[in-house]
This record gives structure tokens, C-alpha cells and sequence, in this order.
């Protein structure tokens, strides 16, 4: 078993490269990830690709293809309009032509060097690598799929969890469960899965506010994410799931762990990231978003909470992390 906390690569090594790269995968594996971290969305012919979000001019060359100019449009993605070109309006075959862009261009300048050069992934793709790698280095890495906007592409008539659940059974991953994990931000979709029978842990998202996108999800009232974080809320995520995962600022100074571990609940983090843009204002070096800050004490102020895994977008500082705290 890894040492724990799960050290968990963030769409790959997406501090290095441009995030869900085949090249992202291979070197979280490298660095020593635990695990790597696929969002997972779909194409107008049900193929699952990977991809943090469903609209995708922030991470593919889209933009700059003529020949798909007259695809981009405005859309209502759980409560929220975007405007771009979407995952559900394309065939594989053609998303397949595109290629990968770094997505913090400002913030991640070095990353840029590498745009253009990899096309989008399959989730079939990203399980080949981790069977790949996990054979090379002669250990089990894990995989954390997160399934996002369930709900709305449901309403397409397109269903996310039941592609997953037969995608993973068709690469061998069906029969996984301590190298497996799945979340999502809405609690319906993992109900499904957990109701499928699929041998995983089940983990589910939060935001810092807000709601799921399918609340109400038993016919009772709205309840924000907020309310899962509370004795009640994980009271009933225990009888559903095996964990939860929560941004670094609903962590920090608070007993949620514990309370958690007394509920037999793991928890997770996101996303622990060195950018002075990303860290507490006191651990931050000067102005400079992208230059990196005091990393180090903040990792170690997450890891003393107790936390059972922490994504992170540079797999070797998890790494690095945790063997300080280990050795503290």
C-alpha cells in the first residue's frame, strides 16, 4: 500500500505540462504520484475524453481551426452560461485532430513550449498509460476519475456514469477497487455507480459554496455544498459514499477531518499548488502570481490535518511533502 496521504497527480503533472497530456500522465507516474486524477466529459457520439471542463477553448487549439468556427456558441452548463466550442458538439474523430494548449498560459509560461504538440485523450487512453507505467516502475498506480456536469449530460441523453462504468470494465479496471476511486460533485451520479455495484471507493466533491448542480437530489430542499461539510451533512455522506473532498480553504482551521475519520469517512484536499497566486496571503513571496512562494509550509500546515490524500498539479513537491512531514 502507498504511505499515505494518497498523493494524487491533478490531471496529470499539470504544473509541468499542459494538463490531461498523455505527457502530464507519464510524468506524475514519474515523480512518484500515487495516483492521477482524469475529469471525464463526452462527444456527441459518446465517446468519454478527457478534459477539465466540457468547453474547451481554454485547453485545445478550437479557437484557431476554420474549419470549426461555425460550432462556437452559448450554452447553459449547470446554472452557468459559457460561451466556446463544447465536447458534446463534436465526434470523436474530430475532436481527435485537435491539440492540447496550456490552460494558465500567464501563470505557467514554461508550459507553452509544449502546445500543439499532443492531441485530447480518451479515458481508454489514460487507463493504458497508468497500466503502462504501473508495469515500468513494478507498482500499482491508482486512478481518481471525476465525472463532471452528470446531470446535464444526462439532459443531452448522454450518460456519463454508465459509458464510465463500461469503459473500465472493457480496460480491466471493473475489478479494481483499491486502485480505483470515483467523484463528482453531484451526489446522484455516485449513488449510480455505487448502485451499479462497481467495485471503487466513492468520493464526493465540494465547493466552497454553492450547490450540486442535481439538488435537490431526494425531493427534500436545496441543500448547499456547505451543508455536506456539516455533523448532518456527513452523517449522510457515510451512508453513501466513502469519502469527501474539499478546496484547501474549507480545510484549513477547522476539526473537518476528524470529524470525518469519527464517521469513517477519508477526506480529501484540492488543489495544493506553489504559485504565489494559490497560497495563503502570508505564505505568498512578493506580487508576482506566477513565482513561487512557501509552498513547503503550507503543504506541511494541509498534511498536519491528517488528510488521507491531497492533489496536487507538481506530483514531486506532494512527494517531497510527504516525506518531510513523515520524517517531522
Amino acid at each position: 500500500m502507498p504511505a499515505r496521504p494518497l498523493v494524487i497527480g491533478h490531471r496529470g503533472a499539470s504544473g509541468y505540462r499542459p494538463e490531461h497530456t498523455a505527457s502530464a500522465y507519464q510524468l506524475a507516474c514519474e515523480q512518484g504520484a500515487d495516483a492521477v486524477e482524469p475529469d471525464i466529459v463526452a462527444t456527441r457520439d459518446g465517446v468519454l475524453v478527457v478534459r477539465h471542463e466540457n468547453e474547451i477553448s481554454g485547453t485545445t487549439d478550437v479557437a484557431d481551426r476554420p474549419e470549426f468556427a461555425a460550432r462556437r456558441t452559448s450554452k447553459m452548463v449547470d446554472g452557468v452560461r459559457h460561451e466556446g466550442w463544447f465536447t458534446e458538439d463534436f465526434t470523436w474523430a474530430e475532436l481527435s485532430t485537435l491539440r492540447c494548449r496550456e490552460r494558465l498560459p500567464d501563470l505557467r509560461a514554461g508550459n507553452r513550449a509544449f502546445d500543439g504538440r499532443e492531441p485530447i485523450l480518451r479515458l481508454r487512453d489514460v487507463l493504458a498509460i497508468i497500466d503502462a507505467e504501473s508495469e515500468r516502475q513494478g507498482r500499482d498506480i491508482g486512478i481518481v476519475v471525476e465525472i463532471k456536469h452528470a446531470q446535464y449530460f444526462l439532459g443531452l441523453g448522454i450518460d456519463l456514469v454508465a459509458l464510465m462504468i463500461e469503459e473500465l470494465a472493457a480496460a480491466g479496471w471493473g475489478a479494481r477497487p483499491d486502485r480505483l476511486v470515483i467523484e463528482a460533485f453531484e451526489l446522484g451520479a455516485l449513488d449510480r455507480v455505487r448502485d451499479a455495484e462497481l467495485p471503487a471507493r466513492l468520493v464526493f466533491l465540494t465547493e466552497h459554496a454553492g450547490a450540486p448542480a442535481d439538488e435537490p437530489v431526494t425531493g427534500r430542499r436545496r441543500r448547499p455544498y456547505a451543508w455536506y461539510r456539516s455533523d448532518a451533512g456527513l452523517d449522510l455522506l457515510a451512508t453513501r459514499v466513502h469519502g469527501i473532498s474539499v478546496a484547501k480553504r474549507d480545510l484549513l482551521g477547522t476539526d473537518l477531518v476528524a470529524r470525518a475519520h469519527a464517521r469513517g469517512l477519508v477526506v480529501y484536499v484540492w488543489t495544493l499548488r506553489p504559485e504565489n497566486r494559490y497560497l495563503t496571503s502570508e505564505r505568498r513571496s512578493n506580487r508576482d502570481v506566477a513565482e513561487w512562494g512557501d509552498w513547503r509550509s503550507e503543504f506541511a500546515t494541509v498534511l498536519s490535518t491528517g488528510v488521507d490524500g491531497i492533489f496536487v498539479d507538481h506530483p514531486d513537491l506532494g512527494v517531497a511533502a510527504r516525506a518531510a512531514h513523515h520524517e517531522g
